[in-house]
């Protein structure tokens, strides 16, 4: 497989985009997607254990992220029970699992930066 762009556009889901890189941004870019999907990396997780995880965004903007992971495939989402309160469950897709490689990587060179840069807290 090249790894450069093939072509002067590419489309993916009625879209079209400048290269693949774009591509990729769009489904697990922005400032929580990519850390959703590294906490799901392990195992499946309700709502409330991802809300835990991630500290700093609203329920909604979860939420939103969770559901747009689950529009493009990355993520499934299983509801038990059938009156409130509810279970629901989050977990990665096959295709989810697809990312992982990559994610692996941003995870290492995150912290290779915080090593050289900053300090774990």
């Amino acid at each position: 497989m090249r790894t450069e762009c093939i072509s002067d556009f590419v489309s993916l889901g009625g879209k079209t985009y400048p290269c693949p890189i774009s591509v990729a941004m769009d489904l697990v870019g922005g400032k929580w997607k990519a850390v959703i999907l590294y906490h799901l990396q392990h195992g499946p997780k309700r709502f409330g254990e991802l809300r835990r995880a991630l500290i700093s965004p609203t329920e909604a903007v979860l939420s939103n992220q969770l559901r747009q992971l689950e529009r493009d495939g990355l993520v499934s989402r299983e509801v038990f029970g059938s009156k409130p309160p509810v279970k629901t469950v989050y977990s990665l897709t096959e295709f989810g699992r697809t990312f992982l490689p990559a994610l692996t990587a941003l995870t290492e060179w995150g912290n290779r930066v915080v090593c050289e840069r900053g300090r774990f807290e």
